[in-house]
């Protein structure tokens, strides 16, 4: 009995020519019956697997689609950061050419600030010596003018009557008047109050 037992647990399949020969009909059949009971739940199991399979595989080809999609977006956007990044890069050496040149313009024009500004440091200093020597001129001869004033009215205090008659009118001897204040560095040596003109008017003898 515990042969027949060991003889039903074992597949069909399995089992020699002898085993089976050794069976009765009624235990082949439930053997049978129970090995188709079994292969047919192994393929509803098998189908819902495969099923279950093809249901991920689906959703990994939708997730395959989406990543395709996305791929592709990306690759554009890539495409269009590139070129924006070239383009930048294009204006940053356009930006850092400019910049040397203005650094290069700035360079020369403060060489030619500086060089003009000695220049008009020299015409500057030029001028003030020349001022220095028109208001030292200006001062001998506003000297000089006060001596000649004073030799005048010295000659019309020692004169007898102190005035000249002309033509009937009485006019003073001695008009030796300044018309300009000459220490303000604008007269010059043909205007009135010059050293020439002076004696010509401050000499009544003459």
């Amino acid at each position: 009995m515990s042969n027949e037992g060991e003889l039903l647990t074992r597949e069909l399949s399995k089992m020699s020519d002898e085993d089976l020969l050794a069976c009765s009909k009624e235990e082949l059949l439930s053997r049978l019956r129970k090995e188709e009971s079994e292969k047919m739940s192994a393929l509803i199991q098998r189908g819902r697997l495969i099923k279950e399979v093809n249901k991920q595989l689906q959703g990994h080809l939708l997730e395959i689609r989406e990543l395709k999609v996305i791929n592709q977006r990306l690759q554009e956007e890539n495409v269009e950061l590139r070129d924006l990044c070239c383009f930048l890069d294009d204006d940053r050496l356009k930006v850092k050419k400019l910049a040397r040149e203005w650094q290069h313009f700035g360079h020369h024009a403060a060489k030619v600030m500086r060089e003009d500004l000695g220049g008009y440091l020299k015409k500057l200093a030029e001028l003030e010596r020349t001022q220095d020597g028109l208001v030292k001129e200006n001062l001998d001869l506003k000297e000089l003018c006060l001596v000649l004033e004073e030799e005048c009215v010295s000659r019309s205090d020692s004169s007898p009557g102190g005035s000249t008659e002309l033509g009937g009118s009485t006019e003073l001897a001695l008009p030796c008047m300044v018309a300009r204040d000459l220490g303000d560095g604008s007269s010059s040596t043909g205007s009135v109050g010059s050293p020439d003109q002076l004696h010509l008017v401050c000499s009544p003898d003459d």
